[in-house]
Protein backbone atom coordinates (compact mmCIF):
# COMPACT_ATOMS: atom_id res chain seq x y z
CA UNK A 1 0.00 0.00 0.00
CA UNK A 2 1.92 3.18 -0.95
CA UNK A 3 2.37 6.33 1.99
CA UNK A 4 -0.92 7.76 3.30
CA UNK A 5 -0.11 11.28 1.64
CA UNK A 6 0.00 9.31 -1.94
CA UNK A 7 -3.14 7.43 -1.67
CA UNK A 8 -6.68 8.84 -3.54
CA UNK A 9 -8.97 10.95 -1.41
CA UNK A 10 -12.61 10.26 -1.41
CA UNK A 11 -14.73 12.51 -0.24
CA UNK A 12 -18.24 11.51 1.45
CA UNK A 13 -20.95 13.95 2.14
CA UNK A 14 -23.54 11.73 3.54
CA UNK A 15 -25.97 12.97 6.74
CA UNK A 16 -27.21 9.10 7.98
CA UNK A 17 -24.55 8.38 10.26
CA UNK A 18 -24.59 4.60 9.79
CA UNK A 19 -24.30 4.65 5.92
CA UNK A 20 -21.45 7.52 6.25
CA UNK A 21 -19.09 5.44 8.69
CA UNK A 22 -20.12 2.35 6.75
CA UNK A 23 -18.72 3.99 3.31
CA UNK A 24 -15.35 5.58 5.08
CA UNK A 25 -14.87 2.07 6.89
CA UNK A 26 -15.19 0.16 3.04
CA UNK A 27 -12.99 2.92 1.35
CA UNK A 28 -10.51 2.56 4.36
CA UNK A 29 -9.82 -0.51 3.84
CA UNK A 30 -9.57 -0.77 0.22
CA UNK A 31 -6.54 1.83 1.04
CA UNK A 32 -8.65 5.25 0.31
CA UNK A 33 -7.90 8.35 2.51
CA UNK A 34 -11.72 9.02 3.11
CA UNK A 35 -12.91 12.46 4.76
CA UNK A 36 -16.70 12.44 5.62
CA UNK A 37 -19.01 15.03 6.18
CA UNK A 38 -22.81 15.05 7.28
CA UNK A 39 -23.59 18.16 5.05
CA UNK A 40 -21.94 20.19 1.95
CA UNK A 41 -21.70 23.15 3.61
CA UNK A 42 -18.51 21.81 5.65
CA UNK A 43 -17.09 20.84 2.53
CA UNK A 44 -16.92 23.40 0.39
CA UNK A 45 -15.33 25.52 3.31
CA UNK A 46 -12.45 23.45 2.89
CA UNK A 47 -12.46 23.06 -0.78
CA UNK A 48 -9.09 24.55 -1.82
CA UNK A 49 -7.14 22.31 0.69
CA UNK A 50 -8.61 19.71 -1.52
CA UNK A 51 -6.33 16.96 -3.15
CA UNK A 52 -7.41 14.85 -6.19
CA UNK A 53 -9.89 12.64 -5.74
CA UNK A 54 -13.50 12.20 -6.01
CA UNK A 55 -16.66 12.66 -4.31
CA UNK A 56 -19.23 10.71 -3.06
CA UNK A 57 -22.72 12.73 -1.96
CA UNK A 58 -25.81 12.26 -1.02
CA UNK A 59 -28.66 13.52 -3.51
CA UNK A 60 -30.80 14.41 -0.10
CA UNK A 61 -28.91 16.51 2.41
CA UNK A 62 -30.00 18.93 5.08
CA UNK A 63 -29.43 22.12 3.83
CA UNK A 64 -27.24 22.52 0.47
CA UNK A 65 -28.75 19.23 -1.68
CA UNK A 66 -26.53 17.54 -3.49
CA UNK A 67 -27.16 18.68 -7.30
CA UNK A 68 -27.01 22.33 -5.58
CA UNK A 69 -23.40 21.07 -4.61
CA UNK A 70 -22.58 19.70 -7.61
CA UNK A 71 -23.74 22.91 -9.20
CA UNK A 72 -21.60 25.22 -6.75
CA UNK A 73 -18.60 23.06 -7.65
CA UNK A 74 -18.84 24.05 -11.13
CA UNK A 75 -19.49 27.47 -10.18
CA UNK A 76 -16.44 27.55 -8.14
CA UNK A 77 -14.19 25.26 -11.29
CA UNK A 78 -13.63 22.47 -9.63
CA UNK A 79 -12.87 19.10 -11.65
CA UNK A 80 -13.80 16.37 -8.53
CA UNK A 81 -15.79 13.87 -10.01
CA UNK A 82 -18.73 13.50 -8.18
CA UNK A 83 -20.53 10.31 -7.80
CA UNK A 84 -24.23 10.75 -6.44
CA UNK A 85 -26.18 8.26 -3.82
CA UNK A 86 -29.94 7.49 -4.94
CA UNK A 87 -32.75 5.84 -3.73
CA UNK A 88 -35.55 4.81 -6.00
CA UNK A 89 -37.75 7.46 -5.17
CA UNK A 90 -34.82 9.61 -5.87
CA UNK A 91 -34.14 8.31 -9.71
CA UNK A 92 -35.59 12.05 -11.09
CA UNK A 93 -33.22 13.93 -8.83
CA UNK A 94 -30.30 11.61 -9.71
CA UNK A 95 -30.79 12.09 -13.34
CA UNK A 96 -30.87 15.82 -12.72
CA UNK A 97 -27.11 15.81 -10.98
CA UNK A 98 -25.86 13.71 -13.77
CA UNK A 99 -26.87 15.87 -16.03
CA UNK A 100 -25.18 18.77 -13.81
CA UNK A 101 -21.69 16.95 -14.01
CA UNK A 102 -21.98 14.01 -11.92
CA UNK A 103 -19.89 11.08 -13.16
CA UNK A 104 -21.66 8.12 -11.74
CA UNK A 105 -24.26 6.54 -9.32
CA UNK A 106 -24.89 4.57 -6.47
CA UNK A 107 -27.91 3.06 -5.52
CA UNK A 108 -29.48 2.26 -2.11
CA UNK A 109 -28.76 -0.43 -0.54
CA UNK A 110 -25.13 -0.27 -2.14
CA UNK A 111 -24.81 -3.59 -3.61
CA UNK A 112 -21.77 -6.25 -3.23
CA UNK A 113 -18.70 -4.28 -5.09
CA UNK A 114 -20.42 -1.25 -6.12
CA UNK A 115 -18.56 1.14 -4.24
CA UNK A 116 -15.24 0.15 -5.06
CA UNK A 117 -16.36 -0.48 -8.91
CA UNK A 118 -17.72 3.30 -8.81
CA UNK A 119 -15.17 4.90 -7.19
CA UNK A 120 -12.52 3.41 -9.43
CA UNK A 121 -14.57 4.91 -12.12
CA UNK A 122 -14.68 7.95 -11.01
CA UNK A 123 -10.82 8.31 -10.35
CA UNK A 124 -9.91 7.45 -13.40
CA UNK A 125 -12.41 10.31 -15.02
CA UNK A 126 -10.65 12.46 -12.77
CA UNK A 127 -7.09 11.38 -14.49
CA UNK A 128 -8.68 11.69 -17.86
CA UNK A 129 -8.26 8.10 -18.68
CA UNK A 130 -11.95 7.57 -18.72
CA UNK A 131 -13.67 9.38 -22.08
CA UNK A 132 -17.43 10.13 -21.72
CA UNK A 133 -17.53 10.23 -25.48
CA UNK A 134 -16.29 6.63 -25.52
CA UNK A 135 -18.94 6.07 -22.42
CA UNK A 136 -21.34 7.49 -24.63
CA UNK A 137 -21.25 5.58 -27.73
CA UNK A 138 -20.61 2.71 -25.72
CA UNK A 139 -24.12 3.11 -23.68
CA UNK A 140 -25.95 4.00 -27.26
CA UNK A 141 -24.72 0.78 -28.74
CA UNK A 142 -25.91 -1.42 -26.13
CA UNK A 143 -29.38 0.20 -25.89
CA UNK A 144 -29.99 -0.23 -29.68
CA UNK A 145 -30.25 -3.62 -28.51
CA UNK A 146 -33.32 -2.88 -27.11
CA UNK A 147 -36.59 -3.97 -28.68
CA UNK A 148 -39.35 -1.41 -28.53
CA UNK A 149 -40.64 -2.70 -25.59
CA UNK A 150 -37.69 -3.19 -24.16
CA UNK A 151 -37.13 0.37 -24.58
CA UNK A 152 -40.35 1.59 -23.04
CA UNK A 153 -39.80 -0.24 -19.85
CA UNK A 154 -36.33 0.96 -19.75
CA UNK A 155 -37.47 5.09 -20.78
CA UNK A 156 -39.85 4.08 -18.03
CA UNK A 157 -37.02 3.43 -15.50
CA UNK A 158 -34.88 5.81 -15.78
CA UNK A 159 -37.79 8.35 -15.06
CA UNK A 160 -37.53 6.81 -11.95
CA UNK A 161 -41.50 4.94 -12.38
CA UNK A 162 -42.18 1.85 -10.04
CA UNK A 163 -43.16 -1.64 -12.25
CA UNK A 164 -47.04 -0.85 -11.46
CA UNK A 165 -46.91 2.51 -13.01
CA UNK A 166 -44.98 1.53 -16.01
CA UNK A 167 -47.31 -1.25 -16.34
CA UNK A 168 -50.00 1.25 -15.51
CA UNK A 169 -48.17 3.64 -18.92
CA UNK A 170 -48.03 0.26 -21.29
CA UNK A 171 -51.25 -1.40 -20.26
CA UNK A 172 -49.49 -4.51 -19.10
CA UNK A 173 -49.13 -6.60 -15.96
CA UNK A 174 -46.66 -5.62 -13.33
CA UNK A 175 -44.89 -9.23 -13.80
CA UNK A 176 -44.72 -8.73 -17.54
CA UNK A 177 -42.88 -5.72 -16.58
CA UNK A 178 -40.39 -7.38 -14.54
CA UNK A 179 -39.74 -9.51 -17.02
CA UNK A 180 -38.95 -7.09 -19.61
CA UNK A 181 -36.64 -5.57 -16.71
CA UNK A 182 -34.52 -8.50 -16.68
CA UNK A 183 -34.02 -8.92 -20.49
CA UNK A 184 -33.11 -5.14 -20.52
CA UNK A 185 -30.68 -5.20 -17.30
CA UNK A 186 -29.23 -8.68 -18.83
CA UNK A 187 -28.88 -6.98 -22.47
CA UNK A 188 -27.50 -3.74 -21.39
CA UNK A 189 -25.00 -5.81 -18.64
CA UNK A 190 -26.39 -4.07 -16.01
CA UNK A 191 -26.97 -4.87 -12.21
CA UNK A 192 -28.80 -2.12 -10.14
CA UNK A 193 -31.20 0.28 -10.98
CA UNK A 194 -28.36 2.82 -11.00
CA UNK A 195 -26.40 1.52 -13.92
CA UNK A 196 -29.38 1.64 -15.94
CA UNK A 197 -30.19 5.26 -15.15
CA UNK A 198 -26.78 6.23 -15.92
CA UNK A 199 -26.65 4.65 -19.50
CA UNK A 200 -29.78 6.20 -19.99
CA UNK A 201 -28.17 9.77 -19.12
CA UNK A 202 -25.15 8.95 -21.77
CA UNK A 203 -27.72 8.56 -24.46
CA UNK A 204 -29.31 12.08 -23.79
CA UNK A 205 -26.18 13.63 -23.50
CA UNK A 206 -25.10 12.10 -26.89
CA UNK A 207 -28.33 13.50 -28.16
CA UNK A 208 -27.90 17.34 -27.17
CA UNK A 209 -24.61 17.05 -28.51
CA UNK A 210 -26.11 15.92 -31.89
CA UNK A 211 -26.74 18.79 -34.47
Amino acid sequence: MPPDDRRPVVLVVEDDEALRRALAFNLEVAGYRVRAHEAAEPLLAELDRIEAGCLITDVRLPGMGGLELIRELARRGSRLPVVVVTGFADVPLAVEAMKAGAVDLLEKPLAPGALLAVVERALRACSGILRQQEQVENAAARIATLSSREREVFDGLIRGRLSKQIAGDLGISPRTVEIYRANVMEKLGTRTLAEIVRLGVLLELQGQREP
